[in-house]
Formats: C-alpha cells, sequence, structure tokens
C-alpha cells in the first residue's frame, strides 16, 4: 500500500487528553507562539493538515480548517429563529470567529465582552481570516468577566452567543446557574441564548446537570449537536434556550456563503441520538 511520507521536520507533538487513556494528537511543523497570560496558557501551533491551531491550557479552541463547524453552529440555528435580531451579546470568543458569523446579518450592534485582551491580540495575529470584524463599526469590544458584566449591566439583547471554553479556570463562571440566571434578565421579549455545552459522548453527565437547572429558567431547551472534528468525540453539543421562541419555527434564511449550516441541517441538528436525548433525563 502506497501513503504519503510523514514529513521529517515535524517533531513537536501535542496530546490533548479527554481521559486518562484517551485523547488527540498533533504534530507540529511550529510553534508560533507560546505564553502565559494572566487568565491562562496561550498557544499557536501549525499542523500540516488542520493549519493552525490556538490552544488554550493545554486544549483546542479552534483550528483553521475546522472552525466553520463550531462557529457556524453556535450562531446561525439562533439567527434563523428570531424574526429581528438588532442586538447581539457575546460573551468569550476573543478569536472573532463568532462575531465573524454574527456580522454575517444586518444586526445593529454587536457587545462582544471577553476577559483575556491576549487572547484578542494572538488571533489578530495569527488568526487574521477570523479577527477583522473585531474593528468593525458595529462591534463594541468589551474587556471584562463575563459573569461580572451579565451581573452589572442594563443593556438587554435579542440574541446571547456564549462561546466559553472548557469549564476550567477563567470559564467555570460561566457554565454555572447564576450566569444563565442573570442573562435572562438581559434578553428581550422574543431574546434567545445559544450556548455551547460540550461533548455529548464524554461530558453527558455535566450536560444533564446543566439541563436540569435550564428547565427551571426557560420555557424553551433544546439541546442540539453538530460535528467538530478537532473537539472530544468529534461531535460537539449546544443549546437554544428561551421563553417565546421555538428553533424549528424557523424565520428566515442563512447567508449563502456558509460553508456547513443550512435549513436542513438546522433542523436534523435538533433530533438527537437516542443515547443523548436519553443522557438528559
Amino acid at each position: 500500500m502506497s501513503g504519503k511520507k510523514p514529513r521529517e521536520d515535524i517533531s513537536i507533538e501535542f496530546k490533548e487528553y479527554y481521559t486518562p487513556s484517551s485523547g488527540i494528537f498533533f504534530k507540529a511543523s511550529k510553534q508560533l507562539y507560546k505564553q502565559d497570560s494572566p487568565y491562562q496558557k496561550i498557544e499557536v501551533i501549525e499542523n500540516e493538515h488542520f493549519g493552525r491551531i490556538l490552544l488554550l491550557d493545554g486544549l483546542v479552541q479552534t483550528t483553521e480548517k475546522d472552525e466553520f463547524f463550531y462557529h457556524e453552529m453556535l450562531v446561525h440555528p439562533a439567527f434563523l429563529s428570531h424574526p429581528e435580531p438588532r442586538s447581539v451579546l457575546i460573551i468569550g470568543g476573543g478569536d472573532g470567529g463568532v462575531l465573524k458569523e454574527v456580522l454575517r446579518y444586518p444586526v445593529e450592534n454587536v457587545c462582544l465582552v471577553e476577559i483575556d485582551p491576549q487572547v484578542i491580540k494572538v488571533s489578530q495575529e495569527y488568526f487574521p481570516w477570523l479577527s477583522p470584524c473585531l474593528k468593525n463599526e458595529r462591534t463594541e469590544l468589551i474587556i471584562a468577566d463575563g459573569t461580572e458584566f451579565i451581573g452589572q449591566t442594563n443593556k438587554t439583547f435579542d440574541i446571547v452567543c456564549v462561546d466559553s471554553s472548557e469549564p476550567v479556570g477563567p470559564s467555570v463562571s460561566l457554565h454555572e446557574e447564576d450566569f444563565y440566571q442573570n442573562m435572562k434578565r438581559c434578553l428581550r421579549e422574543d431574546g434567545i441564548i445559544a450556548a455551547q455545552a460540550g461533548s455529548p459522548f464524554y461530558h453527558l453527565d455535566s450536560i444533564r446537570k446543566k439541563n436540569d437547572f435550564l428547565k427551571s429558567l426557560f420555557k424553551i431547551v433544546n439541546f442540539y449537536s453538530s460535528p467538530v472534528p478537532t473537539y472530544p468525540g468529534g461531535s460537539w453539543a449546544f443549546v437554544f434556550l428561551s421563553d417565546k421562541v421555538h428553533p424549528l419555527n424557523i424565520k428566515g434564511n442563512p447567508p449563502e456563503e456558509l460553508k456547513y449550516f443550512n435549513p436542513d441541517i438546522h433542523r436534523a441538528a435538533f433530533s438527537l441520538p437516542n443515547f443523548f436525548k436519553d443522557g438528559l433525563d
């Protein structure tokens, strides 16, 4: 059997463990950036298959090749369901990927709250195809803790997108009940929250616990999923929250230039596999 010979100049290997005995690894041709911010360890590596990869505390956040799965699926289900979103809040998302998708729509303003300014600087330097939207005139960039911002702001929003990292370090509070309770206070009447929820395969217990308190806060709680090749299990869960809007009552059409999301994907994403659906109870 013929095959492509591995490049001999690749010598740096990165491993992300999902359990003590399983995970994913990348061989990197270059380590482009490595530094500790006050909040987390930030790294950028170059991989032959996935291109540039952003890691926070050793965990993959986004890659050049597969970022569109995650960013499109966090944003577009909410926008396809809302009748007329004008004001949007993004918690996290300092790499600019979620913002890029939001700005495909004619929204009036987007407030992006990121705790770590170094994530923004690194993304602007090493992921320039994502970060230009950070300077868009409709964008208000706030360097702050997302939980503190939500607890103190008097602003209200049509859609809130929570682009949190894993529940460790600075992101722990973005997965707790108080945070979602305060977000609900910031929603307008037809408001929607879209949040990443973890791996249905590896994180089902924590997803179930989150589902329990979300059902006490919102009338409409719908989980959905999408492939994300470099995330644990290759499949990722998201949650759609509202008191008024159901995700399958589609209100509009998505932008035409998307790589993954379309109305058929939207409907299919909310059809959960049995192990996931049963695991929520």
